[in-house]
């Protein structure tokens, strides 16, 4: 059996997560594009700054989220872990959106990710523990 079938699910949510941080990476390109922000520069128009700083939250939680995930799906359960990662890409792309829109709008899903995330932790932490004892 190949490895990757003992955790399907937690793999496309794997997937999913990437995406999500694919489309906000699509979005800091087109922001580039409407507001005239030539690479390398960062800052210009308000608009592109909210679409380059979700992608870079985004990419910030990438190395906190994605260990959790797969430490919670040999901990735990495939299908839980994958539950879980699916909200959070939900949440995540929330916050993307809801950023470039208007920062003011982005709590909600922040909140929501990170208690996603501390469930993960947490799950790993545990599964981890029981593993020594």
């Amino acid at each position: 059996m190949h490895p990757i079938a003992q955790f399907p699910w937690t793999a496309l949510a794997t997937l999913l997560a990437l995406a999500v941080y694919f489309v906000a990476g699509l979005q800091v390109g087109r922001a580039r594009g409407t507001y005239s922000v030539k690479a390398p520069a960062v800052v210009g128009h308000p608009a592109f700054e909210r679409a380059f700083r979700a992608q870079q939250n985004t990419l910030e939680w990438m190395p906190l989220f994605l260990p959790a995930l797969w430490l919670f799906a040999l901990a735990v359960s495939d299908a839980w872990a994958a539950a879980l990662g699916l909200l959070w890409a939900v949440a995540r792309l929330g916050y993307v959106l809801a950023y470039a829109s208007a920062a003011e709008k982005r709590g909600p899903y922040f909140g929501a990710q990170a208690a996603i995330f501390a469930v993960l932790w947490i799950g790993a932490l545990v599964g981890a523990a029981r593993a020594l004892v």
